[in-house]
């Protein structure tokens, strides 16, 4: 099999190192972006041991259109191709909708859902040029299901899904591939100060609540179930498949969270289904 190029974002630490050591073992060159391609290298540098010859750091804000032209271009000049785009940087702020700040909310949806629309609208016309390509996208459990203290986290996740399910049929007949990963709780850096930010408390009614979801989550870091490595090799074998899924959902936890998303669906269809299907006009 020929040797693919991956361009993954957010590679200077948590699951973006794993992906990018899976895709350099399985013999495949990788161009690694970072805000700071400096702390992309130092991390880099760390787990694989030594410099690689297969691998470009390149400077890449996501929520800067031109990073991410600027990325592809050093990409197309040094390896010729993007096969591979894993759009993986991303942050999480946890919170009760009322106590977000107008900032915090735009903040999380710049970074977890604008920015992989600019890096894909970045790579695309490669891909195209190619006939062939594979977007893989991460979301998250709360991508799938709203979930208390979710309130942007989740707003930026269902966007990304929304728009990744869209974009699929219109890339499909460049022989381009799209991929919604789900993962649950993977032992990242995502619940470290460093990724996760918190609204300020400032409404009683929500204090109590507010002060044991965080403690819940700080208690959580460090001990997430998730093996961010394996995670990592299952990606080079969904990119390996001839026909990869549209949706890879990554933890059997977040499996049983899919199951009772689509069965309350049906039940939330099957409720109303009288009244929701006489709303026509009568000549139809």
């Amino acid at each position: 099999m020929a040797q693919r190029v991956w361009l993954i974002t957010g590679a200077g630490r948590g699951m973006g190192v794993h992906f990018v050591r899976a895709a350099l073992e399985a013999g495949d060159a990788v161009v690694a972006t970072g805000r700071n391609p400096e702390t992309v290298t130092s991390a880099l540098r760390e787990a694989l041991g030594v410099d690689h010859e297969n691998l470009l750091i390149t400077k890449l804000d996501v929520t800067q259109p031109a990073d991410a032209e600027a990325t592809v271009a050093a990409a197309k000049q040094r390896f010729g191709r993007v096969d591979v785009l894993v759009n993986n940087a991303a942050n999480f702020y946890g919170g009760y909708f009322e106590e977000f700040t107008p900032e915090q909310i735009d903040h999380q949806l710049q970074t977890a859902l604008v920015g992989p629309m600019n890096v894909t609208r970045a790579v695309l016309p490669v891909m195209r040029e190619q006939r062939s390509g594979h977007v893989l996208s991460i979301s998250s459990g709360a991508g799938l299901m709203g979930f208390e203290f979710n309130t942007a986290y989740s707003a930026a996740k269902f966007g990304m899904e929304g728009w990744m399910e869209a974009l699929a049929p219109e890339v499909e007949p460049f022989g381009i591939h799209t991929t919604i990963v789900n993962p649950g709780f993977f032992r990242t850096e995502l619940l470290t100060q460093d990724s996760a930010s918190y609204s300020t408390p400032s409404i009683p009614d929500y204090a109590e609540r507010h002060a044991a979801q965080v403690a819940n989550y700080e208690s959580m870091n460090g001990h997430q179930e998730g093996d961010p490595a394996k995670l990592a090799r299952a990606l080079v074998t969904i990119v390996n498949e001839p026909t990869p899924p549209q949706r890879f959902i990554a933890l059997a936890a977040i499996v049983e969270v899919a199951e009772q998303k689509a069965h309350t669906l049906l039940a939330q269809a099957d409720a109303y289904r009288e009244l929701s299907s006489s709303l026509a006009h009568d000549d139809v």
